[in-house]
């Protein structure tokens, strides 16, 4: 299949076609009939999108299955967005939204447009509603592999109950009929990292993305100890029946992410002020009870190695913290937490341990990122609605002989190296220079998701202020 310009108004575009799909004249037909057009779920679920992607200025958006058109010329108009739609019955279109191809001329465009088929755009976001319950069970996941492969964060509405209007025509439209929890083990199971989920009458919508760098930064991580250690540690704490961390609607309030570098004791004041403003104190590790011992009282607490001496950051509940708790860790690290404030999540876990939680909760939300703490807890705070992001004390490198801002023995004999970037060096361990190439895949993949504002003088911070000093020489 190639390419297509946008149509002319009132006129079908032009497009070559790969194999006939038997369900194309179905649609044709219905796109003939005026009771089939009264209701768009695309238009109703526009503003759910635009909620969850708050889309930047003149964004990329791609409508899978645009039908009426109705929910594209929302977007367009709405967000502010460049809108290509798509559909394989060249008839689809209402009418006004026709005529919009012209006189919104670089906001919307059309392109009969077979999803079975891989699909020849590509955009940063992709809309598709009431769509995939539409296709052929034995085209369910080539469908969704095409999408999910041409935009790099997803939309999803999907209806989980049979269709009324093939009757219209003596046959059912609804051809696939699951529940939620089926078409998102779908999704997961394609390497897809659910941002947002929420049911709705008679469906469900889901906001997701499986974009290249997915794949490559959702690893099975080693962390520090073997994998049938960390296989068992999984099991015995999804066992223990701990509350799971589900993904939550996306929201403005601004959070100070504290990591446990050097440069954490020279911000005390600003993390203040910041707390003074209504941000939440999200920290990391040492960084819990440095925050403690400082007079901060920390919105919640991330812990993800699965080493038992992670248990002494744990070891002094505050009545008003949360526990964030990756399921890899000791069961140590969980013991003595408030059952009510404290729950886990899933950073990497064997086949038989997700059929396990999957059996427990019915879903399976993994959290993506790389090897440390901090490159989980970016995506696990996008999971939960955060994405204004302060980081502190994220350094990924020595300053004056401290590897962090408090003492941390266990990592007293690491070896140091220099590393140069834009014209400084800095000396770092081997996990640091790791953790500094991850955070540049982690970027690449939710640099549409999070804003991140990385404090201080260290590897990252340098690495940003470098980058951003190359963008106009590019």
């Amino acid at each position: 299949m190639q390419p297509l310009a946008a149509g002319m108004a009132g006129a079908a575009p032009t497009v070559k076609v790969g194999p006939a799909n038997p369900e194309r004249a179905k649609y044709r037909s219905m796109w003939d009939k005026p009771e089939y057009r009264r209701f768009a779920p695309g238009e109703q679920a526009a503003s759910m999108f635009l909620a969850q992607a708050r889309l930047r200025p003149d964004a990329d958006v791609i409508d899978f299955g645009c039908g009426t058109g109705r929910g594209a010329l929302m977007i367009a108009l709405m967000g502010g967005a460049r809108v290509q739609m798509l559909d394989f019955a060249e008839n689809c279109l209402d009418p006004e939204v026709r005529q919009a191809l012209d006189t919104q001329n670089g906001r919307l465009k059309f392109a009969v447009c077979d999803l079975t088929n891989p699909i020849p755009y590509h955009a940063a976001y992709g809309f598709c509603t009431d769509v995939m319950e539409h296709i052929p069970p034995a085209d369910v996941l080539k469908v969704l592999k095409n999408i999910l492969a041409a935009a790099e964060h997803v939309f999803f509405q999907i209806s989980c109950v049979p269709d009324e209007f093939g009757a219209m025509i003596g046959e059912p439209l609804h051809l696939t009929v699951q529940p939620a929890s089926w078409w998102i083990q779908q999704l997961t199971g394609l390497g897809a990292v659910v941002h947002w989920s929420q049911s709705a009458d008679e469906g469900f919508m889901v906001y997701c993305s499986a974009w290249n760098e997915a794949r490559d930064i959702t690893k099975h991580g080693h962390i520090n100890v073997g994998e049938t250690e960390l296989d068992a540690n999984v099991r015995a704490n999804v066992e223990a029946g701990w509350a799971h961390v589900t993904p939550f609607d996306k929201q403005d309030r601004e959070v100070i992410l504290l990591a446990g570098g050097p440069s954490l004791k020279d911000h005390l004041r600003e993390i203040f002020q910041l707390r003074a403003e209504g941000a939440a104190l999200v920290t990391t590790n040492g960084a819990y009870d440095w925050a403690l011992d400082n007079g901060l009282a920390p919105s919640a607490q991330i812990v993800l190695d699965a080493r038992p001496f992670n248990a002494r950051f744990t070891r002094r509940p505050h009545p008003t913290c949360k526990y964030l708790i990756a399921s890899q860790v000791h069961p140590s690290t969980l013991e003595g937490l408030p059952r009510d404030r404290t729950l886990i999540w899933h950073s990497g876990v064997s086949d038989a341990n997700e059929a396990l939680i999957r059996e427990k909760t019915g879903h399976f939300f993994p959290v993506p990122g790389g090897s440390t703490v901090v490159l989980r807890a970016i995506p696990l705070l996008r999971m939960l609605g955060f994405a204004r992001i302060h980081l502190f004390g994220f350094d990924s490198c020595v300053s004056a002989s401290q590897h962090h801002a408090y003492a941390q023995p266990e990592n007293d004999d690491e070896v140091t190296m220099p590393v140069t970037c834009g014209g400084r060096t800095f000396m770092c361990t081997p996990w640091m220079v790791s953790q500094a190439s991850e955070f540049r895949d982690l970027v690449a993949f939710m640099g549409d998701e999070v804003t991140l504002a990385v404090h201080g003088d260290g590897l990252i911070a340098h690495m940003i202020k470098h980058g951003a000093s190359l963008a106009p020489q590019e």
